[in-house]
């Protein structure tokens, strides 16, 4: 429920911030609105490079699940730890 509620939260956060690609906020915000998606794509994009390059060569991430990665952040990392938690080992 809670990662569900976190996804929700980064959509909206998402959405707040390329709003402003379309419809320019006034100035002061604008300027802090362009430096928190760079920051923010950076961010996710660091996370991704970082899952990438611990993963196994023979269980590669999809890349539906690296696009899910890079758009949520931490909260889709938290539910695919969960499930690979479940997963029967081997």
């Amino acid at each position: 429920m809670w990662i569900n509620f976190g996804r929700l939260l980064m959509l909206t956060t998402w959405g707040f911030l390329l709003l402003n690609l379309f419809r320019f906020f006034p100035k002061p915000l604008r300027y802090f609105i362009d430096v928190a998606m760079i920051f923010m794509m950076l961010m996710h994009g660091l996370q991704l490079a970082l899952l990438r390059s611990t993963q196994p060569k023979d269980q590669p991430i999809s890349g539906w699940q690296q696009t899910k990665i890079f758009i949520f952040g931490v909260f889709e990392l938290l539910a695919w730890q969960k499930k690979q938690l479940q997963l029967p080992k081997k």
